[in-house]
């Protein structure tokens, strides 16, 4: 199998991208919310190192899971924490990976709970492929194949991005 790629070689990639969506826009009218947990350490290493003003969004999806019946809420799980007003903002939402679509579409419904936004854009580490909805990141670092049965982990080790393949 292919050598998983740098994550932080990815991350400089994803940086760029978003870099360039932001500046798009006005910068009171564009933010970033990350999906916990490897979106959200995304988004806020992004809102640092863009020099965006204030904190980035984070979102917890796990009530607006399809599968939350099945599997339950985590003993350790984090509140979302929107710290801007969503109505009319233009939004970069920020995941590590893309696969069935399924965490996308939660986070959209949580999203829209708190206002509905000029635009919402996807921004991921890495797209595996294999979608079961019809979700498309417009800002993506690299597509990278998976084999069946196991996925990408986004992990930090001294403030750095680390990608592992575990057995799902």
């Amino acid at each position: 199998m292919t050598p998983l790629p740098d994550a932080e070689a990815l991350y400089g990639e994803l940086r760029r991208q978003v870099g360039a969506a932001v500046a798009q826009h006005p910068a009171d009218s564009v933010h970033l919310v990350g999906i916990l947990s490897g979106g959200a350490w995304l988004a806020e290493r992004l809102q640092t190192d863009l020099g965006l003003p204030g904190r980035a969004g984070v979102l917890n999806i796990s009530l607006y899971r399809d599968d939350f019946d099945r599997i339950g809420l985590h003993h350790q799980t984090q509140p979302t924490d929107i710290p801007f007003d969503v109505e009319g903002r233009h939004l970069i939402l920020v995941d590590d990976v893309l696969y069935t679509g399924r965490t996308i579409r939660g986070a959209l419904n949580e999203l829209f709970d708190y206002g509905r936004p000029a635009s919402v854009r996807l921004a991921v580490l890495i797209d595996r492929g294999g979608r079961q909805l019809p979700v498309a990141a417009s800002l993506c670092a690299a597509t990278f194949e998976v084999p069946d049965g196991q996925q990408i982990v986004l992990g930090q080790d001294d403030s750095r991005f680390v990608l592992t393949l575990e057995a799902a």
